[in-house]
């Protein structure tokens, strides 16, 4: 079993990335051989920097490191190993125009603006493609928002088998953790919690005080009912479903044993408690991520040697690919 998941250097982590996310990529470490990029190559299709897109590289990193992604997995940035970005290429002669114009996230991208849009926003999925099959990945970790772009992964290589006689590439299949909940905004549940969010107190950043952590959760958007005893009874309560969602989350139970404890209290009592939980599980976090952000270059020589031995890995793929279409003669 081969995971291989990556998440975009766009910086500034929070509680939804870390719950959704992140603690599931921590867990994966003993299922199976696992790869694990920040995807700075997927972050050119958006506005950024060079300078935010460097720092929020190594800060990404750091708090991958922070979570607990250790020496069991590879941890790298995708633009050091070539391999992604030549095996993308040779892989949009498989991929077709009719598959990416049917992509979801293209579509909500680039908006009414098509025109504008810059190409690898529309040729994403491929490159998404290219970062899976490159280390014949058996197992990717998926949300929602990507099962669409999974898919596309699997008729890329299923075509690029055919098409040129081989077996080189195996069809990854999605790897759904029933555990990874849907992270909502704390000021509206009908949200998912986001960094892009103008408001701060919407989202628990990983890097938030003690204090500013149980501050948002005091000020976080409820209503005045208590708590049921039965967590399918939050159903038309967002606000408050999300919390309890939160809560179970970071102690790993159920939410129905979280409302099992807490019925017929209201948010009074509810919020506190649930304030110092985060803060026990998310404070060691954030204490080992400051350290490690005393020292970046330490950081870099990681993604270094990861990406050492992620460009071993991937480079067999590679050759074998060049191989299939005449381009090693």
């Amino acid at each position: 079993m081969r995971i291989l998941s990556g998440i975009q250097t766009t910086g500034n982590l929070h509680l939804g990335n870390y719950l959704g996310a992140i603690k599931q990529w921590v867990a994966m470490q003993d299922q199976g051989e696992c790869l694990f990029f920040l995807a700075d190559l997927h972050s050119l299709t958006g506005s950024m920097t060079p300078a935010e897109r460097a720092s929020t590289t190594i800060e990404m990193a750091a708090t991958l490191l922070a979570a607990g992604i250790d020496e069991r997995s590879i941890m790298f940035n995708q633009a050091r190993v070539p391999a992604h970005s030549e095996l993308c290429w040779i892989l949009q002669g498989t991929a077709r125009m009719g598959w990416l114009n049917r992509m979801t996230q293209w579509k909500d991208k680039a908006g009414k603006n098509r025109d504008g849009a810059p190409v690898g926003l529309f040729t994403y999925p491929v490159l998404q493609a290219a970062d899976i099959l490159a280390y014949k990945a058996t197992h990717v970790p998926v949300g929602e928002d990507q099962k669409q772009h999974l898919e596309l992964t699997r008729d890329i290589a299923e075509k690029f088998n055919t098409d040129y006689g081989v077996d080189l590439f195996p069809l990854p299949e999605p790897l759904i953790s029933k555990a990874a909940p849907r992270i909502m905004s704390l000021r509206d549940g009908g949200a998912k919690m986001s960094k892009s969010d103008p408001s701060d107190m919407s989202r628990i950043n990983l890097i938030d005080s003690d204090d500013l952590i149980a501050q948002k959760f005091r000020k976080a958007r409820t209503d005045p009912d208590p708590l049921p005893d039965s967590f399918d009874a939050l159903a038309e309560r967002a606000e408050a479903r999300n919390l309890v969602t939160i809560y179970a989350a970071l102690a790993d139970v159920t939410p129905q044993a979280v409302v099992d404890q807490f019925a017929g209290q209201g948010f009074g009592a509810f919020k506190p408690a649930l304030a110092d939980l985060a803060v026990a599980k998310l404070a060691p976090i954030r204490d080992r991520l400051t350290r490690l952000l005393d020292d970046r270059a330490a950081v870099g020589a990681e993604l270094a040697k990861g990406a050492a031995r992620a460009t071993e890995m991937a480079a067999p793929t590679l050759r074998a690919a060049q191989q299939a279409v005449g381009l090693q003669i």
